[in-house]
């Protein structure tokens, strides 16, 4: 007779709440989950005044038009397009990919070190970002919480973002992921439905101690008034 623990998937640590199935992998978002980036950090250096700035970023530079480069369009041709249908924002348009080194905040205090607490513990961590295959490389080498994940998907090598099933299909073939034992964690609630309906069990990430919360309930770390560091609570 063999054991329920015997068919379980090498490395399988916590269990699902909806079906009790054991978790071996757990697939990241990065962008505002791991790692701070907003063009705001840049923009305010350039814009003396937060209204334009934010009209700007709403208007022309908008997250639609570099979501056209996180799928694949080049920087270069995105570049070039805006600036020829704005071309008095030339500056500031060439700035956005010219200067996006200065729009990357630091590592997310909390959440880099749940990934390495539960690689740590053997639960493979795979990254899937809607991310430019031409700026990714730029960040990396500030990045060191990557050198915790076994494998990386960007956006930009695959042209699909999230939530486009495809996009996680193309994961689970490129990175051998069976859904039923993987956590997938997004900051965007359509990401994440778009996950559970694949199969995943998904978690819609609103900050580190609300992570670390759901990641305790499912048995994968201990829990948080044992955690060195984590905020206490008065009566």
């Amino acid at each position: 007779m063999t054991s329920e623990r015997a068919q379980e998937p090498p490395g399988a640590f916590g269990r699902r709440p909806d079906t009790g199935e054991p978790i071996a992998t757990a697939v990241f978002d990065l962008g505002a989950v791991l790692i701070d980036w907003d063009p705001r950090y840049l923009y305010r250096s350039l814009f003396a005044d937060e209204v334009e700035m934010e009209r700007f970023l709403a208007t022309v530079c908008t997250p639609e038009w570099n979501g056209e480069q996180d799928r694949g369009r080049p920087l270069a041709d995105g570049t070039a397009a805006l600036v020829a249908k704005h071309p008095e924002h030339a500056d500031l348009i060439e700035a956005y990919y010219g200067r996006w080194d200065e729009m990357l905040g630091e590592p997310i205090a909390g959440s880099v070190e749940i990934a390495a607490e539960l690689k740590a513990a053997g639960v493979r961590l795979i990254a899937l970002s809607n991310w430019s295959a031409e700026t990714f490389p730029r960040a990396r080498h500030r990045l060191t919480v990557l050198n915790e994940f076994d494998g990386v998907l960007l956006s930009g090598t695959v042209g699909l973002t999230k939530p486009d099933p495809e996009i996680y299909h193309a994961l689970i073939e490129r990175h051998d992921i069976d859904v039923r034992h993987t956590l997938f964690i997004d900051d965007s609630v359509r990401n994440v439905v778009a996950a559970a309906g694949i199969g995943f069990d998904a978690i819609h990430f609103t900050s580190p101690h609300q992570l670390r919360s759901e990641l305790n309930e499912r048995g994968l770390l201990a829990p948080l008034d044992t955690h060195p560091g984590a905020p206490t609570t008065e009566a």
